[in-house]
């Protein structure tokens, strides 16, 4: 598995929020409580979803189950001022990307992030950069279906 290293430009987006934690993980209460109001969305650009991880600093240093980030189901937007009051706005701000595309069940992802953070990172030219990290849900996202393809954004810096 080669990622595609990418520089990303400034992305605004909308969604809503939750902290969690692996041991506690709420991904699912999260996106079944944003799909249903995606049409309140006015000004969206494209239907590509965004799952968005907010670690905080050392969080990757040794990784405790228990501690929480911050995870966003969001969509891409024009302008991030234009909310349904129950959203928040989020921009997602340019740098480097390696970007893995993934094919499979959300449940079965485990292995390829432990190939990403254990074998590729290491061995590459990049360290993790502390931006967000994410995942595009596009159209041959299929929720928990074998077949489901999306996209892991991972923020490196070059060593």
């Amino acid at each position: 598995m080669h990622p595609r290293i990418k520089q990303l430009k400034e992305k605004k987006l909308v969604g809503i929020r939750n902290k969690m934690s692996f041991s506690d993980n709420t991904t699912l209460e999260l996106w079944r409580s944003f799909i249903p109001r995606l049409g309140e969305i006015e000004n969206r650009i494209g239907t590509d979803r965004y799952s968005i991880q907010v670690y905080p600093p050392l969080f990757f240093a040794s990784v405790d189950l228990n501690t929480e980030f911050e995870k966003w189901a969001a969509i891409e937007v024009t302008d991030e001022t234009i909310l349904p009051d129950w959203m928040e706005g989020f921009t997602l701000h340019e740098g480097t990307y390696a970007v893995f595309d993934y094919k499979g069940s959300p449940n079965d992802a485990e292995e390829t992030f432990k190939y990403i953070f254990g074998k590729w990172l290491p061995n590459s030219e990049y360290i993790l950069d502390q931006r967000p990290h994410f995942e595009i849900l596009g159209e041959k996202y299929k929720n928990d279906s074998a077949d489901s393809e999306e996209e892991i954004w991972i923020p490196v810096l070059p060593k």
